[in-house]
């Protein structure tokens, strides 16, 4: 039976999936946009810091005023509609509510509100892949410990690649490689977010007249977000960062089997088994033909003679060799398809990917020479971007995670494109993010002997 036979079977029993969403920023919306319009589905309530700002997205995006309205998370429940707060752990503590959909972008608020779902035994879809970056590896721990499903967004990229990625291997292929396209080119990662609007192209007139955040948009461009992505797909699909860094080779579908291959066959790849992420311009600016901007992929390798005559058969696109072969989607929604995990959570006990190691890890790293002294303003901003390492490197070094980058002083320089360590800043080990963060590297450094 189909996810949505399953969740109309729900709805007509009178037992919907009862969800609580925390943050109604761009995911959160997309999101609420269609959960009306799926059957079993019950957003009976919605947190935010604002909780103004969550009554204009919901009748940005089409919601009765009345749908709204509950006094309380019991009403809400008994009348079939929403109650609006700002306090997401009393949302998360409610009883009655199945799942929470963490939407928040904030890594130590996706970390605090992951271990209160534990506590309470909710289901999470972690959206904020900042928050899984960061601590992924431990939450997900915690969260099997408890006996919850620890989820990604489906309709987020991570989420798509995972699928792929699950795929090719049920179907006994070898993946090769895995990952999403992007706009790059190696300017942007010392973009800033006085910066960002020209490299986008955006002008004076759009930007005014539009929600743009040009420190959320830098960190789309500067290779942050890309970074954060790749490491929740290493730590899913047990894959490794490429030693030095996402390389960013500019790519169309088309050559996806041809450049992402180990370079020992004549691709790109330092090894196989990896991330990567393809860029939508050529190095001089030049638009890529046919690229993957939107998309995600997966390359894999044919197991045998046999194996590759069947991907000539059936018109697949290979390398020269015919070994080499890509599966990819062109596109992503985003929030729009954000339901997929949900009900995949409550109807079949499963996740739409999920974190199983710590293979990958985000560093912040220097844009500039950084003076002792100097605040740091974590991801998009004006003094780091995040690096995608191997968590084995990031743990040697000390590396300082991007995600916990915003706000802390450096206590000496930072030379431009050096990443910043633990020893580089002053922080509060009482912090309750950095004292988690730290208790994940003290468990997996002693894992790794």
């Amino acid at each position: 039976m189909s996810l949505y036979h399953k969740l109309a079977a729900r709805a007509e029993a009178g037992n919907p999936v009862r969800i609580g969403v925390i943050g109604a920023g761009k995911f959160g919306s997309m999101f609420l946009s269609q959960a009306p319009r799926a059957p079993g589905l019950h957003v009976v309530g919605i947190a935010d810091l604002d909780p103004q700002r969550a009554r204009a997205a919901l009748a940005r995006v089409g919601w009765p005023a009345e749908q709204y309205e509950a006094r309380s998370v019991a009403e809400a429940m008994r009348q079939g509609t929403t109650v609006l707060t700002d306090d997401a752990e009393g949302l998360i503590a409610s009883d009655g509510i199945e799942v929470i959909v963490e939407a928040t972008g904030h890594p130590g608020a996706g970390i605090r509100h992951a271990l209160a779902c534990c506590r309470h035994r909710r289901h999470i879809v972690m959206v904020n892949v900042e928050a899984d970056a960061l601590a992924g590896p431990l939450i997900a721990r915690r969260a099997a410990e408890a006996g919850i499903v620890y989820s990604f967004a489906y309709g987020d990229q991570p989420a798509l690649i995972a699928e792929i990625v699950d795929w090719a291997r049920t179907a006994g292929f070898r993946v090769v490689c895995a990952g999403k396209g992007t706009k790059y080119l190696p300017v942007y990662h010392a973009s800033t977010p006085d910066t960002v609007w020209g490299h986008y192209g955006f002008t004076e007139e759009q930007v005014a007249g539009g929600d743009f955040n040009p420190q959320m948009f830098n960190s789309f461009l500067d290779g942050t977000k890309s970074a954060l992505e790749m490491a929740a797909v290493a730590n899913a699909c047990d894959l490794t960062p490429p030693p030095a860094g996402l390389a960013f080779p500019a790519c169309g579908v088309d050559d996806l089997p041809t450049l992402l291959r180990p370079a020992a066959a004549g691709g790109v790849l330092p090894a196989d088994g990896t991330v990567e992420v393809v860029s939508s311009l050529e190095r001089d600016g030049r638009p890529v033909f046919r690229d993957l901007r939107w998309g995600v992929y997966a390359t894999f390798e044919a197991p045998s003679d046999y194996v590759r005559k069947c991907f000539s058969e059936y018109g697949l696109k290979t390398d020269p060799s015919g070994r080499y072969s890509a599966m990819y989607k062109p596109y992503h929604l985003i929030g729009l398809e954000l339901g997929l995990s949900v009900a995949s959570i409550a109807v079949r006990g499963e996740a739409t990917g999920t974190t199983r190691g710590f293979s990958g890890d985000v560093v912040a790293t220097a844009k500039r020479d950084l003076k002792a002294g100097e605040r740091l303003d974590g991801e998009g901003g004006y003094t780091v971007y995040g690096r995608l390492m191997p968590a084995r490197d990031s743990l040697r070094a000390g590396g300082l995670p991007i995600g916990l980058a915003h706000g802390l002083t450096l206590t000496r320089p930072v030379a431009a494109g050096r990443p910043v360590s633990w020893d580089d800043v002053s922080f509060s080990a009482d912090d309750p993010a950095i004292r988690f963060r730290r208790e994940m590297e003290e468990v997996f450094r002693g894992e790794a002997g």
